[in-house]
């Protein structure tokens, strides 16, 4: 019977802190700046991904296809802080918020 309460104790508290991650990360991509996400895409991301998302050069995501944006807010900021292929990593040249920015802006391109 002792067992089975830790039990039930740890998963409930375990459960807990996965939806307070969860919790935060959401609210992360909704506090998300799409303004300041084009300023910082059209620095650092347009040379190659194009303006609307259309790559200018072979073998880049095409953003205006959606496809690469299928992937979790978290994916995606681990992609662009650790650079992917041709792509530099941008950890420490953007912040966390900064790339949740430029994944707000990706997100709403048309």
């Amino acid at each position: 019977m002792n067992t089975l309460f830790r039990s039930t104790r740890s998963s409930a508290i375990a459960a807990m802190a996965m939806a307070l991650c969860a919790g935060w990360l959401t609210s992360a991509a909704q506090a998300a700046d799409p303004k300041n996400g084009a300023a910082l895409y059209n620095q650092h991301c347009a040379n190659c991904h194009g303006q609307r998302g259309a790559p200018v050069m072979p073998g880049v995501p095409d953003f205006s296809r959606r496809e690469r944006l299928m992937q979790s807010d978290l994916d995606l900021i681990k992609a662009i802080s650790r650079g992917k292929g041709m792509m530099p990593a941008y950890q420490g040249l953007l912040s966390e918020n900064d790339i949740l920015d430029v994944i707000s802006h990706l997100r709403n391109l048309r």
